[in-house]
């Protein structure tokens, strides 16, 4: 099956970093930042989901998940610790190289394949929780990219993208300062019109037959040098959530 919603361009200029998907001061770094608070985001918004308490250990045990353009596996690896039967996907297969490797040395069980949404969804494969995480954007169609998510999802599942907004200040903070003033981001990584709106996506979400149920904010602190979840301020980073 051809997969439609990769972009090839895309795919390259991930792949000539690959090797350093785990290194916290390399070309992925706003990832490495962004992480804790992601995790936080992802812990409690399918804890309460699936009325689990997120605190408690291997919270998530029993629930099955697919991560799509899990990279180098940075969100697959806490995901397995909360107890989760994670698949991770990219299109990169040197990614998934990497990600193989890491999680083997951390002992750490992850499926993890080389391929697109489009394999999966012809496998007729479903899962309780589908990630797209930061991918959106990359993609070559947003609106069959969403089709192919919602697919994956069983009846009551739970989906969670999270993307950047369209606006000035994301293409101010997120390309010009992100890529050609501070260096957190090779330059290229991101196309501003590509991003978009929370409208746009909820619209697309709710034509796949989905119901948005969340969309809450991510913001940089320049202060602590951290990502925090602020739910109402959507302008740069957020997630939406929506179920089946």
């Amino acid at each position: 099956m051809k997969a439609r919603t990769v972009d090839a361009a895309e795919i390259a200029h991930f792949a000539k970093d690959s090797a350093n998907w785990w290194n916290p001061e390399g070309p992925f770094k706003p990832l490495h930042w962004l992480t804790p608070a992601r995790m936080e985001f992802l812990r409690t918004t399918i804890g309460f989901h699936y009325g689990i308490e997120p605190d408690a250990p291997m919270p998530f045990k029993g629930l099955t998940a697919v991560d799509i353009g899990c990279g180098g596996g940075l969100a697959c690896e806490p995901m397995a610790r909360l107890g989760t039967a994670i698949t991770g996907m990219d299109a990169d297969t040197n990614a998934i190289a990497v990600a193989k490797d890491h999680a083997a040395a951390q002992d750490l069980k992850i499926t993890y394949i080389a391929g697109a949404a489009e394999d999966l969804v012809a496998e007729k494969k479903t899962y309780d929780i589908v990630l797209a995480l930061e991918v959106i954007e990359h993609v070559s169609n947003p609106d069959e990219f969403v089709s192919l998510c919602s697919k994956l999802l069983k009846p009551g599942g739970i989906l969670i993208i999270s993307t950047l907004n369209r606006t000035w200040k994301s293409y101010a903070l997120g390309i010009v300062a992100a890529e050609y003033i501070l260096n957190w981001a090779a330059k290229g990584t991101h196309d501003w019109k590509k991003f978009i709106r929370p409208s746009e996506l909820a619209r697309l979400a709710r034509h796949k037959g989905l119901t948005v149920i969340d969309i809450s904010g991510l913001v940089f602190d320049a202060a602590t040098r951290d990502f925090v979840l602020r739910p109402n301020d959507v302008d740069i980073n957020y997630f939406l959530v929506a179920k089946k």
